[in-house]
Parts: C-alpha cells; sequence; structure tokens
C-alpha cells in the first residue's frame, strides 16, 4: 500500500519552574519541531510545572485552569504560528472542587479540537493523584484531526489495555500518552530498570495488540520532594513505536530532547491484515470483563 506518512515530535523536557517558564521553553522547543517538519507535536504530562502530587497540598489546586483557558489560548496560538497539532497536558479546573488531568488537542488553525480527561487515577508513594484528579467521564473515545485521529490517553491509562483497545475499536490511528514516571532514588539498579521495562513492554504489547502507532511522552530531571522524602527521578525514554512494537524512535533517560520520527499511518492496514487480532476476538465470551474480579 500507499505510504501515509506523518513526521511527529516528542518535546521531552524538564520543569523549568513555573507555567510561563515552562511554556516559554515549549514555545522553542514546538519551533524546532516544526523546523524540523513535525506535524504532530506531543508534550509530556503535566507540562506546565513540577509534579505536584508528590504530595497532599490543598494550595496547588491554584495551579489548575479552565480548558478553554490561558494555556490552551497559548497552546493553540503556537500550533496556529507553526501549522501543526499540538497534544498537551494540562491541570483542569472544571467546577468549584472539582478538577482533572486533562489532555488536550489543538489544532494546527489553533483551535481545541478536543480533550481527554484521564480515566485511570493512581494513588501511590509519591503519586498522590487520587488526591487531587477526578476521575475522568468523558470515555475513550479518539479526536479527529487534520492529522489523523488520535487516541489520546494519560500516563497511568497506559497499563491497561482495555483503554488502548476501546480506542483502537473506535478507529483511532495513533496512541499517544502524555507520562510523568520516574524513579525512586532509594530503589536498587535492578528494580528501577525492572521498572523502566515493564512500562516500555506496556507500550509495546498496545501497538502490537491493536496494530497501531503508539507515542509516549515523558518528563525528565530529578524533582526534589515538597515533604522531605527522596523525590522523583524521572528517567525519559520517550519513545514512537510501530504497529509492530517496533522503536521508530527513543530518547535519553536523562536530558531533554525533541525526539522526532515518522510514522506511517497506513501501515497497520498491512499488519492488521497478517495479524488480524480485531477479526479473531471472541467478543461473545468477555462478558466477565465488566467484572472488578471473577471471585
Amino acid at each position: 500500500m500507499t505510504k501515509r506518512t506523518l513526521p511527529v515530535a516528542l518535546v521531552q523536557e524538564r520543569n523549568h519552574g513555573d507555567a510561563d517558564a515552562n511554556l516559554a521553553v515549549i514555545e522553542q522547543r514546538v519551533a524546532e519541531a516544526a523546523g524540523n517538519g513535525a506535524k504532530l507535536v506531543l508534550l509530556q504530562e503535566l507540562h506546565n510545572g513540577a509534579y505536584f502530587c508528590q504530595h497532599q497540598d490543598v494550595c496547588e489546586f491554584d495551579l489548575a485552569e479552565p480548558i478553554p483557558g490561558p494555556s490552551t489560548q497559548r497552546l493553540g496560538a503556537l500550533a496556529k504560528q507553526h501549522g501543526v497539532v499540538i497534544v498537551g497536558s494540562l491541570f483542569e479546573r472544571r467546577g468549584t472542587g472539582l478538577y482533572h488531568n486533562t489532555a488536550v488537542v489543538l489544532e494546527r488553525d489553533g483551535s481545541l479540537a478536543g480533550k481527554y480527561r484521564k480515566m485511570h487515577i493512581p494513588d501511590d508513594p509519591g503519586f498522590n493523584e487520587k488526591f487531587y484528579f477526578t476521575p475522568g467521564d468523558l470515555g475513550f473515545h479518539p479526536i479527529d484531526t487534520s492529522v489523523g485521529r488520535l487516541g489520546v490517553l494519560v500516563c497511568w491509562d497506559q497499563w491497561y489495555p482495555e483503554a488502548a483497545r476501546l480506542m483502537a475499536l473506535a478507529g483511532a490511528e495513533l496512541l499517544l500518552y502524555p507520562t510523568a514516571i520516574g524513579w525512586d532514588p532509594d530503589d536498587d539498579q535492578a528494580e528501577k530498570d525492572r521498572q523502566r521495562n515493564a512500562w516500555i513492554l506496556s507500550h509495546r504489547g498496545h501497538a502490537v495488540a491493536n496494530g497501531m502507532p503508539v507515542l509516549s511522552c515523558n518528563r525528565v530531571g530529578h524533582e526534589p520532594s515538597p515533604v522531605g522524602r527522596s523525590g522523583i527521578d524521572f528517567w525519559g525514554s520517550s519513545h514512537v513505536l510501530g504497529p509492530q512494537g517496533e522503536f521508530l524512535a527513543e530518547a535519553s533517560t536523562d536530558a531533554p530532547e525533541v525526539l522526532m520520527a515518522e510514522v506511517d499511518l497506513r501501515r497497520s492496514e498491512d499488519v492488521r491484515r497478517i495479524w488480524p487480532f480485531l477479526r479473531d476476538r471472541r467478543i461473545d465470551a468477555y462478558g466477565d470483563l465488566l467484572k472488578r474480579y471473577r471471585d
């Protein structure tokens, strides 16, 4: 089949202090990506500041903003300036006392093409997200853009094959994951390696099981704990995968980077013809998937 090539860029960055500083850097990185030919740019999770979920503090809610709002306006202007589609990740203030971890998609004309509210919310040491985020209620619906139908998910969603599958079943052409994940500095190297490898394998599994490309953009750098713990070493490793789980591009574990890749969107058709997993699904036998556990 004829290729349908989409140049993409993942902006892997560290925290620069506050929203203005981080968005200023993002503007530079998107300009660089567009200059290198990117038509789709993926940013990391909660890119406007530090990963504040390391502790529980009601003052952190002051960081949230409405959608549409100041950040979508700024990202939309950036998308229009460079003629690219941008996928960002924001702390959404939906209403009084109601907040979400929300991905936004800005079309190349600057308009807000759609948003996705993170569905799976973790509550682990150093990742106190249930304190801040209400689980998403928009479901798993791809967002149509000028560069294709985007299956946007967020970080913790990456561990759930159901989320990726539902996006695939709704016709997503790409899976995109803004992410903030890293090591506890106190873990030994073997445990660190296991965690990072498991994270990469989960994305490769989504690519293979659904026969589509996967883009995952993570942050880098050490972020200290506000409550005197060890903090988090974000492990970078942003990557672009093809529909058989093959690496098309991979970033480092420890440095900011604009990761470029070219994705052939038509290749999913070829892969699904030789590995017709969607055809062979036994949907008549999957009813128990709606149960929490098969007691």
